[in-house]
């Protein structure tokens, strides 16, 4: 198949356009036959004659294997110092000098066809000193270069452009200075353009202007050239895109070069009289400068492909990491940061910056969170620095065999962003990374796709193979402390088997008095609320009632869920100062709600939602919530590690205020089983109650929740609030 112009484009003009067939012509032999190549070889001897088939886009013949490097290297390398533009304004001197530079430096690479460029030079200036249409040297010129591949083409037509345009400019800049180049002047007539020069400047700053869009128009064929093979297919919409413009493309460039050769041809032979019209070169320059558009946009969309693919292969690549075994950690610790050249890590306490290597074969807690200006004061942070600082105290035992990694992450880093990174990292004791890029987008996309990160904080561990062997561990973490080593969700599961729901488990170790008191055998009442009035009333009644059952009884407030440190600590300076009872400070108060919360999800990970009900622990961390959640008072009362009595502040005063009532019942059951017995009978007789349950944002959220206090499924409610004082 021969590659004609159809006719009727065959026209002098500078500008004229080609017809919708010309260019369908021009992208015919673009057809896809084999995909993922970019580019293309010389096949046949340059001597043969004829329009010979040209290969694809993507695609080379069997031919092609063998031929050398040459044309790739001409083409590839032609424009290699020339990818970033200079500025159009700097037209006498720079834009016309993009093509020079170029052409010269090919000469450091390859070995220059110089018989065809000498072939093209004589095809425009012979042909154009005859009047011979611009059209027609057009598809000459495309015929003498037709085994070349479409960006080759391009680059010889401005390569032998350049010799000719380089020859005309040196001898204007010289003129003045050596006697050569002024007798090669005079014998090129060029002291006439001089005499004129104020009226041709119009039109010589046209004339560089479309050289230099001929120049961008030919880089950005060849830059397509450059682009990865391995990506793309036949069937690609950017190589579809490719195979519509590339030959069009090639075409007009020729055809400028023919254009401009015609206006130096004038300049140094045939008169001034001779220049095309400066609207028609501003014309083609126009039309070339919208087909560097189309070409632009085309390799951006490849390049935008290919870091969408690459994307893609990289976050597959993280995925199998951590679906494999290792020997260490040190490969997945490496999938996720980079380190190298820099070492990835930063030790907080020693200011310094550490490899991967040093946490080889240790147990990873990767702390993950947004960068967040209250950070610090987060429950998470709060948790994990406790750990951190018992385990600083305690380095030799074995529960303190492991790292913690901070790992801050934002899509967009500003300068703003940065200071806070570096405040935070400088108060932490542990390790976190020594700077953000160290976290690429596609690990980010990693941790929100497979870790769930959002913006609540996450504790995921590593252990010392690499594998993750919790997504969260910071929760097992504020129940059960350093019991928790080694931070696994099968510990976590087995603690919570060997768990049984006691005031033990409810209170820890806030109160220092909690284990001698349960180990006397003392009776002990954790109760709560905001209402004064009630306290005042619940305190003295539980005492007088203690006094006529003759037990020890242990008060301990534990304000609210939630509640404000301000009228918290108002009401525990009155329950001291009125001698009620013992009380936790605001801190442990905070803390003690905080490991609730912990509770229901942790435990909400293991707990069958059909089995709820006859879950003890879910159903005490359930009851417990609901009580902070409540405006009104609460209490607990327990003995040892036996069973607890547990009642919102009116059933329970009430029960109390009525202990001559189950007296009887006391003596035969003990006192906690009795109250017990009394607060059901008050739940069935009580003609109304409302009680509320305000449940993390995050973890476990069942379907269904039965009251605390008469068993019945509550409504579901969504609640935004704002926890500022």
């Amino acid at each position: 198949m021969e590659t004609t112009i159809p006719t009727g484009t065959a026209s002098s003009s500078a500008v004229s356009t080609t017809p919708l067939g010309a260019a369908a012509s021009l992208a015919a032999p673009l057809s896809i036959n084999a995909p993922t190549v970019l580019t293309t070889r010389p096949t046949t001897p340059l001597a043969a004659t004829g329009i010979a088939p040209q290969r694809n886009v993507l695609g080379t013949t069997a031919a092609s294997a063998v031929q050398p490097n040459v044309e790739q290297n001409l083409a590839a390398r032609f424009l290699a110092n020339g990818r970033s533009s200079r500025s159009p304004t700097e037209r006498d001197n720079t834009a016309d000098e993009k093509v020079l530079y170029s052409a010269g430096s090919l000469q450091d690479f390859v070995e220059i066809p110089s018989r065809i460029t000498s072939a093209i030079s004589c095809e425009i200036f012979s042909k154009c000193s005859t009047g011979v249409d611009v059209h027609t040297i057009v598809m000459d010129i495309l015929r003498l270069i037709k085994h070349y591949s479409w960006e080759s083409k391009a680059v010889l037509a401005l390569t032998s452009f350049a010799v000719t345009f380089g020859e005309f400019r040196i001898v204007l800049q010289l003129y003045s200075t050596s006697p050569l180049a002024k007798s090669i002047a005079l014998l090129k007539q060029l002291p006439e353009i001089l005499e004129h020069a104020a009226d041709l400047r119009p039109k010589l700053n046209e004339l560089y202007s479309l050289i230099n869009e001929i120049t961008d128009v030919t880089k950005k064929i060849v830059e397509f050239y450059d682009i990865p093979r391995v990506y793309f297919t036949a069937e690609s919409p950017e190589i579809l895109a490719a195979i519509q413009h590339i030959p069009t493309a090639v075409y007009w460039s020729i055809r400028s070069i023919v254009v401009a050769a015609t206006q130096i041809l004038a300049l140094t032979g045939m008169g001034i009289d001779y220049l095309t019209e400066t609207w028609e070169l501003s014309s083609l320059s126009h039309k070339l400068n919208n087909i560097k558009g189309h070409l632009a946009d085309i390799i951006k969309r490849c390049y935008e492909f290919i870091e969408r693919k690459k994307e893609e292969e990289a976050y597959e690549m993280i995925v199998r990491t951590f679906t494999t075994s290792h020997i260490d950690n040190s490969r997945p610790l490496r999938v996720l940061f980079k380190d190298d050249p820099t070492p990835a890590i930063y030790d907080c306490f020693n200011r310094r910056k550490v490899t991967i290597e040093e946490l080889r074969r240790k147990v990873v807690a990767l702390f993950i969170t947004a960068i967040d200006p209250e950070l610090s004061g987060t429950a998470e942070y709060a948790i994990l620095q406790q750990m951190y600082s018992e385990k600083k105290h305690n380095l030799t035992r074995s529960e303190s065999q492991y790292e913690v990694v901070w790992v801050p992450v934002a899509d967009i880093w500003t300068d703003e962003k940065y200071r806070l990174f570096e405040t935070l990292r400088d108060q932490m004791e542990w390790h976190s990374v020594h700077h953000p890029s160290v976290v690429s987008a596609v690990v980010r996309r990693f941790f929100r796709e497979k870790w769930n990160f959002s913006k609540k904080p996450l504790l995921v561990v590593m252990d010392t193979q690499g594998r993750i062997v919790h997504h969260n561990a910071i929760h097992m973490m504020c129940i059960w402390g350093s019991l928790s080593y080694p931070f696994t969700a099968n510990r976590e599961k087995l603690l919570w088997e060997e768990t049984n729901w006691t005031i033990d488990l409810l209170a820890d170790n806030l109160e220092p008095n909690m284990i001698s008191w349960i180990n006397e055998g003392r009776y002990i009442c954790l109760y709560g609320g905001e209402d004064m009035e009630w306290i005042r009333k619940f305190t003295r009644i539980a005492k007088d009632v203690a006094r006529e059952s003759g037990i020890t009884l242990e008060l301990l407030y534990v304000g609210k869920n939630k509640g404000k440190e301000r009228i918290t600590k108002n009401i525990i300076d009155l329950i001291t100062n009125e001698n009620l009872s013992r009380s936790l400070d605001w801190n442990l108060i905070w803390y003690f709600w905080l490991r609730l919360e912990s509770m229901w999800n942790s435990k909400g990970q293991f707990a069958n939602p059909e089995n709820v009900k006859n879950d003890l622990i879910m159903q005490g961390i359930i009851a417990m919530l609901s009580y902070g959640s409540s405006d009104q008072g609460f209490a607990v009362i327990s003995r040892g590690f036996g069973e607890m009595a547990k009642g919102n502040g009116e059933h329970m005063f009430k029960g109390l205020a009525e202990h001559g009532r189950w007296r009887k019942r006391e003596t035969e059951i003990s006192f906690v089983p009795a109250l017990n017995e009394y607060l059901r009978k008050i739940h069935l007789d009580a003609p109304h109650h409302c009680t509320s349950l305000i449940l993390p944002g995050t973890g476990a959220m069942p379907d269904t929740v039965s009251c605390a206090e008469c068993g019945r499924l509550m409504e579901k409610y969504t609640m935004f609030r704002c926890c500022l004082d």
